[in-house]
Parts: structure tokens; sequence; C-alpha cells
């Protein structure tokens, strides 16, 4: 049986990142990836682009977190996204801050960011293995080493950053999860979370392919009063419902998700108070008086959303601009502050963008990301119970609990 310092299992950003710092400290590192490439998720995040950290502090990347924030207080201080930025830049890899402070290397190539992290393990010296781990051998309550097909490999310590469910053809397949229940750790259930909305009807699917950039999103649960979310940015229709950057953040809030409990309500006009409409909507159908209404709205509204809004309004498309009422006016008015879509569910866990759910963090030593059931474990990544919205936070997230838990074992 071959002994090792430290043995860590999954080559995902906390892997690579734990493995690393492990190896950079001395401590005879084993990494166990089951892929023939390492970081093969993390290639295709940010539809290959990568999006690496949010340019923010490390407070607000908790803010941003909705399950787990206050957990990672420690990890985040220690590695905030200032120093996730200068460690890329520092191996070769330039970035640039977008819209929303979103990090992207230059190159727009998420292989850029696995290139450098692939080359950071191998500097330091770890010793990378392509096999997967079938289980965490312990004796005593104490780690003795992980079982392969080929055999135990011997280690005190070992992490587990194994990812978590969503993208399985990318071997996140929920491994993590079953290997952390083997050893009496509670997990709750894997769900998805930063995924596309599928819709009640088939609104949507009639401006399929239309993206709004700048529109208000408000979500709403069956018997609340207050909003369970609210947003301002991109969103987009699809053959099936609702998708684009703040329906996934907003999807992060849908748990439980039941057949008709949420509906999302679209704000298609922000920049406008319904006074202001209002003003709009009289020039507008003043200006077309003699047109039918249903070709009056081109000024207004994208022509995709056109057919949508005219049937929802209630308005018979042929009527005349100038002969609508006032009260149809200001009824159209209400439809484009608050163009709304029930909810039936949510698109696969495989389409997620990161799955909720994971290790209980009651069960997890936030100073040190160990296990506090099993001595010698730890976790890093998205197999704990932690996610949080789109824009960069997940990956600042799996960084910064790998390189605190790699500076552990």
């Amino acid at each position: 049986m071959e002994q090792y310092d430290a043995i860590v299992v999954g080559g995902g950003p906390a892997g690579l990142m734990a493995a690393g710092v492990c190896a950079g400290r001395g401590r005879k590192t084993l990494l166990l990836e089951k892929n023939e490439k390492l970081g093969r998720k993390l290639r295709i995040t940010g539809k290959g682009r990568c999006n690496v950290t949010n340019h923010c502090s490390a407070q607000e990347v908790i803010q941003n977190t909705p399950r787990g924030g206050k957990f990672l207080y420690g990890a985040l201080s220690a590695f905030p996204p200032e120093e996730v930025m200068a460690f890329f830049e520092e191996r070769g890899v330039p970035l640039k801050t977008e819209r929303g402070r979103r990090v992207f290397p230059v190159s727009d190539r998420a292989e850029d960011i696995a290139g450098a992290l692939g080359a950071f393990v191998l500097e330091q010296g770890v010793h990378v293995l392509q096999e997967q781990a079938l289980s965490v051998a312990v004796r005593e309550g104490k780690v003795l080493g992980v079982d392969t097909r080929r055999g135990r490999f011997g280690a005190k310590t070992v992490l587990l950053a194994c990812g978590g469910a969503s993208y399985p053809g990318t071997g996140s397949n929920g491994d993590g999860s079953r290997l952390a229940k083997a050893l009496g750790h509670t997990v709750s259930p894997l769900l998805p979370s930063l995924v596309p909305l599928v819709e009640e009807g088939e609104f949507c699917s009639r401006a399929m392919g239309l993206s709004l950039r700048n529109c208000g999103v408000r979500v709403t649960a069956a018997g609340k009063k207050k909003p369970v979310y609210e947003d301002f940015g991109e969103l987009l229709f699809t053959h099936f419902g609702l998708s684009g950057p703040t329906v996934l953040s907003a999807s992060a809030h849908l748990h439980p998700m039941e057949p008709g409990k949420y509906t999302v309500h679209i704000d298609l006009k922000p920049a406008l108070d319904p006074r202001q409409l209002d003003l709009r909507l009289l020039r507008e159908l003043e200006g077309h008086k003699n047109k039918i209404f249903a070709n009056s709205l081109e000024g207004l509204l994208p022509q995709k959303l056109i057919p949508l809004v005219v049937e929802r309004s209630g308005i018979p498309g042929d009527t005349r601009c100038h002969s609508l009422t006032r009260e149809q006016r200001q009824g159209l008015g209400e439809l484009l502050k608050d163009f709304s879509v029930k909810v039936r569910g949510f698109r696969p866990l495989a389409e997620a963008i990161v799955t909720s759910g994971g290790v209980s963090l009651k069960e997890v030593d936030p100073s040190t990301m160990a296990s506090k059931l099993i001595k010698g474990l730890y976790f890093a990544g998205e197999i704990l119970d932690v996610d949080a919205y789109t824009g960069g936070y997940n990956l600042q997230i799996a960084f910064a609990t790998g390189r605190l838990a790699g500076g552990q074992l």
C-alpha cells in the first residue's frame, strides 16, 4: 500500500486548489480524478468562458450566498476575490471585469483557467492519478486512506472535493455525497440550483429565443405577501419557459418546488413608473390612432412579445387605437409592468449550474473544513450544502474552501 500525507478526491476547482496548496507545504499529496482531464466541468463553465469570481468583497460574496453564507466567513476572509484574481494573473492568465462585476479571463477561454490550475498542482509536485475513489477507509473514527480499484492508498488526511450532481457528463454525479453518507455524514437532498424554470402553459415558447436585457423580475409564492426574490437584468424566453441570469438566481430561492406555487412577474418597462408609462402609452396610441391595436406596439415592445401582450391584454387586436378606452389603456399599462408567468418546475438537475444540498454544515468545522465526525476527513467546494447566485460566486467559494482545506491537510 502506497502511503501519502494527504489524498484529495476530485480534480475540480476546489480539489485542484487544495492539492496544490497542500503539496506546496511539503506534504506528499495524491490527487484522485476519475476523468482523463483535470477540471473537466470547469472547462465548460460560463459557456466556455469561465466566470472565475466576482470583483467584490468577501462580505458581498456571503450576501450573495442564500444557503450557507455565514459558514464561509473564514474561508472567504482568508482568500477573498481579489486574491483569487491575483492567483490567476500571477500564473499568466490576465483577467477582465464585466457587467455585474463578473470576472473572466481576457481570452474568454475557460481552458486557460483549468490549465493554470493543472500547472499549479504539477509545479507543486502533486501526484495525479486517474482513478475513482470507491470508499474512504476509516478505523476507530480516523481516516486510513482511500480504496480504489487499484487497491488502497494510505493517508491520515483525505479531502472530498467531488462536486455536486449537475452536469453528470463531466463526472459530477453525486459520488462525493455517497462517500460522505457512507461515513455517517448527513447529506441533504441534491436539488438543482441556478437552473432554468419550466412554465405552466406555452406562452414563453411562443417568444422562444427572445432576450430582454433590462427588465425587472419579481417572484411570488402562493399564500405569501412578500416576494420570494426580486432582481433586475437579463431574462431569456425559451421553448420550455424562462432562463437568463435573473431567472437562474431566482431559482436558488424556489425550494420546495411545487407546480403552481411560484409566479414570475416581469416588469417590461422598469424605467417608467405607472404614471409615466400611462403618458407614454397615450403618446404611442395617439401617434398610431388610425392603426389597429395589434400593429401599434412596435415602439414599445420586441416583435416576438407583441402578440402575447395583445392576447393577454384582452383588447381585440383589430381595435383602432383611437377607440381604446381609458380602462383598456390602464390595463395595458398594468400588464407591461406585470407580465406574469406561472412556474411548473425546474429543468433537470443535469442542466443546473450548481447543486443545492450536500454535506450538512453542522458537521463541518468552518475554520478548517474538517469533519466533526471523522478525524482526518475534510470537505471543500460544491459537495458542501452551500450555493450562491450566478455571477462567479460559486467558483469563488470553491477556490476559498479548497485553499483553506489544503492548508490543513
